[in-house]
């Protein structure tokens, strides 16, 4: 029970937290907000009962027309001065606050993607939090400072309203417990049912994003027109779209039965209960007059529609309180390997890596790394090589701290990786990845990826890089260079390249940055064997004044490393260059024995 309402109490201050949030954001938006409601509280009271009374009262006693006229005349410019707000309000402020509060909600939610570990994005239920957090948002946190202030001036107009009531009937405020009962209770019971509906969708609805994505991806083109793959995503969507089916199949019966009755207590005993109460005291019982009957009329209706209308508010705010724990959590959310992590700043060289004992598991059970110790200084090509899954791409996540090894430790300089200040630490690394991406911007911001610097020295950088990954001609051909936007999702002249060339940029971009480290993790996988060779020539020219990490499956492209691991099941099996290696006759021996056969056409070496 206490743990029920302590969850009860965050979602109602997950409200309050939307309001500080956006306070930070735009003071302005909310001084508008509450005041939006105070206007329009205070209209509603004012023109409904107290001007209604003052009329009324007026005529009874016969007061001069153009008293009446006069009272007239100032509640029409307070009305029109309550507009002209308003007004200002729906052209001037909330369009300009929008913006500005999604921008910096979304920059929040970037900043906190960026900074959470790699780890998280492959837990699906995280990832799914992240969903939720990410969706809608800024529209959620609006919402949730107009309720808050709904309810908080709301209660102060339904008392004005009950006030009056009281005034002219005091058992006629009997008939607000039923819009109390219909919205606060019942309402509170339909907003778990959206809530339920909504959390139960979100991985249908996961799905149905990937589909719709993947049919207008032109990576994904070719083999959707050359294999049953479509008829195979089809069938997810119609599978996401069943599963949605169901849930709402799910929450239908009874979504429809509270929402009657709650419509029935809100409304009809409300209305149709004033209706034939204040026709038994006018009529029957002949207690009231018409006059009474009249503003006892409007204060029953104002202060009903008050009513739900606080009411729905407070259920909004249940509501929007659930999806809003999901945003704070995430904000809130402590990582593990936080990029803002500050520490030792690192010198700008590196001088020695080593590994102690490093054993790693994804799933905390079979270990992929395993008691993996090696040490390496000076300007070295060091290749590690093996069968995949031995753990090579592994040790390189662990080396930039895309986590961190369940044992053992990582030193760089004879300092653990953990003491460093984390974003600088990798600066000391330039990394090109077998399934690196590129994004829908220009050739040069791709190479670049926001490298600042002298305008000459940039594009001599760039063309140096472009020319050492084997693809200057081609970005010479494109209409723009190397001002060609990839990809034709937002450019219909931008460059669709193929996979090899898309391999080639990425490896420019290692070549382009300023680092101490370079690391090429399987970087010739789509290319053809002339280019291989030119690249893996570049690579090694490239690399012979700085530290140099080069993982392949391709052994004939590591002989001329100056030393070779050779890894198998996590740990290093062999080491030594590649003459020592062969003359040893082991593993790597026997693997480099059996990649040459596929390679050579002489029919006596062809197994």
């Amino acid at each position: 029970m206490k743990q029920k309402k302590e969850g009860r109490f965050r979602i109602f201050a997950n409200n309050a937290y939307a309001v500080k949030t956006v306070w930070e954001i735009s003071k302005k938006r909310v001084i508008n907000i509450a005041a939006l409601s105070i206007l329009g509280y205070a209209e509603w009271v004012f023109t409904s009962i107290f001007f209604l009374r003052y009329v009324i009262h007026q005529i009874e006693t016969e007061a001069p027309f153009a008293s009446i006229i006069l009272g007239i005349v100032i509640c029409y410019g307070v009305l029109l001065l309550i507009s002209l707000y308003n007004n200002y309000s729906n052209a001037a402020v909330i369009p300009f606050t929008d913006n500005l509060i999604r921008k910096k909600l979304y920059s929040k939610l970037y900043k906190k993607a960026r900074n959470v570990e790699l780890r998280c994005f492959e837990d699906a239920d995280f990832y799914n939090r992240y969903t939720l957090a990410m969706n809608g948002a800024p529209e959620r946190m609006i919402t949730s400072v107009n309720v808050f202030f709904g309810v908080i001036f709301g209660v102060i107009a339904a008392a004005a309203a009950f006030y009056s009531m009281f005034m002219i009937d005091k058992f006629s405020v009997l008939f607000v417990i039923s819009p109390i009962i219909g919205n606060f209770l019942l309402g509170g019971m339909m907003n778990k049912i959206y809530a339920g509906r909504y959390v139960d969708s979100v991985k249908n609805n996961r799905k149905m994003g990937y589909v719709n994505r993947v049919m207008y991806l032109a990576e994904y083109a070719k083999e959707i027109r050359l294999s049953n793959i479509h008829k195979l995503l089809t069938k997810y969507y119609d599978d996401s779209v069943t599963g949605n089916r169901d849930v709402a199949d799910k929450y239908a019966k009874k979504g429809i039965i509270i929402n009657w009755i709650k419509n029935v207590l809100t409304f009809a005993l409300v209305f149709e209960g004033i209706m034939i109460y204040a026709a038994y005291r006018t009529m029957i019982s002949q207690t009231m007059d018409l006059a009474e009957l009249a503003i006892m009329f409007a204060a029953m209706s104002t202060s009903s529609w008050i009513l739900i209308g606080m009411f729905d508010n407070v259920s909004e705010a249940l509501k929007n309180g659930q999806f809003l724990e999901y945003f704070r959590s995430f904000i809130e959310y402590r990582e593990t390997i936080p990029e803002d992590q500050d520490g030792i700043i690192p010198e700008k060289k590196v001088h020695s890596i080593e590994f102690k004992n490093v054993s790693f598991s994804y799933d905390g059970e079979a270990n992929v790394v395993n008691s993996l110790s090696f040490n390496v200084s000076g300007d070295r090509i060091c290749a590690f090589v093996g069968h995949n899954g031995a753990g090579k791409s592994t040790l390189i996540k662990l080396l930039f701290r895309l986590y961190d090894p369940d044992e053992g430790e990582i030193l760089v300089n004879d300092i653990n990786i953990k003491k460093y200040n984390l974003r600088e630490y990798r600066r000391l690394f330039a990394a090109a990845f077998q399934d690196g991406k590129l994004c829908s911007m220009s050739v040069k911001d791709n190479i670049l990826a926001g490298e600042q610097g002298d305008d000459t020295a940039v594009e001599t950088n760039l063309k140096k890089s472009l020319e050492k990954s084997g693809i200057a001609e081609k970005i010479k051909s494109l209409k723009y260079g190397a001002d060609t936007i990839l990809t034709k999702e937002f450019d219909d002249e931008g460059a669709v390249l193929s996979g090899g060339e898309t391999q080639k940029l990425v490896v420019a971009r290692a070549f382009a940055k300023t680092a101490s480290v370079k690391v090429f993790d399987e970087p010739s996988s789509a290319l053809d064997p002339i280019a291989e060779y030119d690249l893996y020539k570049n690579i090694m020219s490239e690399s012979k004044n700085s530290l140099t990490f080069f993982i392949s499956h391709r052994l004939s492209s590591v002989k001329d490393a100056d030393i070779v691991y050779m890894l198998e099941n996590g740990s290093i099996i062999e080491s030594g260059t590649h003459t020592e290696l062969m003359n040893a006759g082991g593993s790597y021996a026997e693997m480099y024995s059996m990649q040459a056969k596929n390679y050579l056409a002489d029919e006596e070496v062809a197994v």
